[in-house]
């Protein structure tokens, strides 16, 4: 993790507390960071230091082969004794794991949808209602370049339809 890293987690730190604060939700007990040391005071610098919460903070860090092997806990952290084949450090472990799914997931999805923007952003005349109405019939931009003008001109109406059409396939004729 980088210097940006760090500061991106604590603009979500920073964000998901003063929110929790001011709409006066409940707290966490005891906030877990994916990482060691370096997460743990990142985490501190916002929620402690800077929000003035007392909310303990604990964080996994992991071996050289990447692998979940202690629990910290406290400033200095201090390692907490967990047997790796106990319930606790399998829960855990678990949580880590859903977290990384759901990242990975997150990003995938939003870098697939930039793609997806991006590609039908680049049509003059077309904006995002149209885009929209697109992807909802023809599901893909893919399907969307292989449409046929009649299709595209059903969908979005005469001047659009022929709009999209002409963007994707620049040197044909028009059929109609």
């Amino acid at each position: 993790m980088g210097p940006d890293d760090y500061a991106s987690m604590q603009e979500v730190v920073r964000r998901r507390y003063t929110r929790m604060m001011e709409e006066k939700t409940p707290l966490p007990d005891l906030i877990i960071t994916d990482g060691g040391k370096g997460q743990m005071d990142v985490v501190k610098e916002v929620v402690v230091d800077e929000l003035h919460l007392d909310i303990p903070i604990a964080g996994l860090a992991k071996d050289d082969r990447h692998r979940t092997n202690e629990l910290l806990f406290g400033f200095p952290p201090q390692t907490v004794g967990l047997n790796v084949k106990s319930e606790l450090f399998k829960i855990l472990t678990q949580i880590q794991d859903e977290v990384h799914r759901y990242a990975i997931t997150f990003h995938r999805d939003k870098r697939s949808k930039h793609q997806l923007h991006s590609e039908l952003d680049d049509i003059k005349g077309i904006g995002p209602k149209s885009k929209e109405l697109l992807l909802k019939k023809l599901k893909s931009v893919k399907q969307i370049k292989n449409s046929d003008n009649q299709t595209l001109i059903e969908i979005l109406g005469a001047s659009k339809g022929a709009i999209v059409y002409n963007y994707f396939h620049p040197n044909e004729e028009q059929s109609k």
